[in-house]
């Protein structure tokens, strides 16, 4: 039971930054710009990206479709890394922050869901 309280207390984590995360890009902020300009991407490619991230999201909030929405926001997660070793940037606080945020939705799914602890077992 501790498992499952502590797997939903960091999907819960994974959901309120992406969830602000989105907010921010389809809003429209001039930081989301100024970053995308930085990163090599149309500074109006925001709201496009907010809205595919919102869709990952939904898909990752709702118990039945949790699966599939962290497969999405893994790939999502994987253009964000390729993304920054393409320009460069930091390993840990930028390259690896992809991963830091799948280790979150993965864990979190992985602790709140006796299916997918049946079907990947870890073995010690």
């Amino acid at each position: 039971m501790s498992a499952v309280i502590v797997g939903r207390a960091l999907s819960a984590l994974a959901i309120a930054f992406l969830a602000f995360d989105t907010a921010i890009k389809l809003a429209g902020m001039s930081v989301v710009a100024e970053t995308l300009s930085s990163l090599g991407y149309p500074a109006d490619l925001g709201f496009t990206i907010g809205v595919v991230e919102l869709v990952c999201l939904v898909l990752y909030a709702v118990p039945r479709t949790a699966v599939l929405g962290a497969i999405l926001l893994t790939a999502l997660f994987g253009g964000g890394i390729a993304t920054h070793i393409r320009v460069g940037s930091p390993v840990f606080t930028h390259i690896l922050f992809g991963v830091y945020l799948g280790l979150f939705v993965w864990g979190g799914l992985y602790l709140r869901s006796a299916r997918l602890r049946e079907l990947i077992p870890l073995r010690v």
